[in-house]
């Protein structure tokens, strides 16, 4: 199946007014598109948030168990952090001009477990490109027992999916951190999305040798180094990864899985009815635009749809430019989504899952 295709000329006018009024924006604040001061320290914390309760761990000083979970605990919200605050803004390019710092913190990704290569093909690739569209976005390719698409197959076991998420979300990263990755690379591999010679052997080693020395930090050195039993400390693990997966996967899906976005399809020709600028528009939400706290906490994802028009600018600047933003989506009479609150967008989100699940939806072609 070819991916859609988008009109390359229509969204032209949209497209160079607002690169003007951003560039504009920048220039007259005398300010870079990248990463700040204010980004630095926030990387450095979010490293310390993750490795340091690590290093305490195989530092043989903890004895109590109330104590390895909540380094585990507060571990986890590192590992969020380093994966929506982080190297989320490196592999897209935007936390510096300099390739080579992009690239290097985007291994950051590697050390908590997961395939800074695999992510590039599925989410700067595939889920920015084609945000929405089933079997294009891999972000809403899901199992036969969740549908996050009007457009997916129904199945009867998808009634009760609002409820079970949840426990999905939860594992997700645990999933993510074991065979995901290899999956995934797998699935690219078949559909050509792997150029270079011997790229899929040289990834599965890559891969392989990264989460192997993930597990030999992040499990087996505790394991050894805390005199606790061995269970003890593996169901600290996982609630470290049950924190992390939890937030990672309602920060994505609330952007898009709502009942106001659209997951438009294609024509017989595999053209897109709107303009790719217009389609992230439509497909795009926004939440919680005044919580300071759940900005920093999730590298700005809350501001989802200046991400996605605007990728290529560190996240520490969506704030700012939310204005300049609507503003020209408004005078190009383009939809703008966003739910005043993070509470608000969980329970729109659940709402969906719900409509998803009990019985098919038509589709917005």
């Amino acid at each position: 199946m070819e991916n859609p295709r988008f009109s390359r000329e229509a969204g032209n006018d949209f497209s160079k007014t607002l690169r003007s009024r951003v560039n504009l924006y920048f220039k007259e604040n005398n300010l870079s598109k990248k990463a700040n001061a204010n980004m630095v320290v926030k990387t450095l914390v979010m490293l310390s948030l993750f490795f340091v309760p690590l290093i305490l761990l195989s530092s043989g000083l903890v004895t109590s168990i109330w104590l390895l979970f909540i380094l585990y605990i507060i571990s986890g919200f590192g590992m969020s952090g380093i994966g929506m605050g982080v190297m989320h803004d490196a592999i897209h390019g935007a936390y510096s001009k300099n390739k080579n710092i992009n690239k290097l913190l985007g291994y950051t990704f590697n050390l908590i477990g997961a395939s800074d290569k695999v992510w590039r093909i599925q989410h700067n690739i595939l889920h920015h490109t084609y945000t929405n569209i089933d079997h294009a976005d891999d972000d809403i390719n899901t199992p036969f027992f969740l549908r996050f698409s009007p457009n997916a197959k129904h199945h009867w076991s998808q009634q009760f999916q609002h409820v079970y998420i949840w426990f999905f979300y939860g594992i997700s990263t645990l999933f993510w951190i074991t065979v995901k990755d290899f999956v995934r690379l797998n699935r690219y591999n078949n559909m050509g999305l792997l150029n270079k010679k011997n790229e899929f052997p040289k990834g599965i080693f890559s891969i392989t040798a990264w989460k192997l020395f993930y597990y030999s930090y992040a499990l087996v050195l505790p394991m050894i180094m805390v005199p606790l039993s061995w269970w003890i400390i593996l169901l600290a693990f996982l609630s470290m990864h049950v924190i992390t997966g939890l937030m990672v996967s309602a920060v994505f899906q609330i952007a898009h899985i709502m009942p106001e976005t659209d997951f438009p399809l294609p024509n017989e020709k595999g053209m897109m009815k709107n303009e790719w600028y217009r389609h992230q528009f439509a497909t795009t939400s926004n939440f919680s635009p005044k919580s300071k706290l759940l900005f920093w906490l999730i590298g700005g994802l809350n501001y989802q749809v200046e991400h996605h028009v605007l990728p290529d600018v560190c996240h520490v600047h969506y704030k700012k430019l939310t204005n300049i933003v609507s503003e020209t989506a408004k005078e190009f009479g383009m939809p703008y989504h966003v739910k005043k609150s993070i509470f608000q967008a969980l329970k729109d989100h659940t709402k969906m899952l719900r409509m998803l699940g009990k019985k098919p939806i038509v589709g917005i072609t």
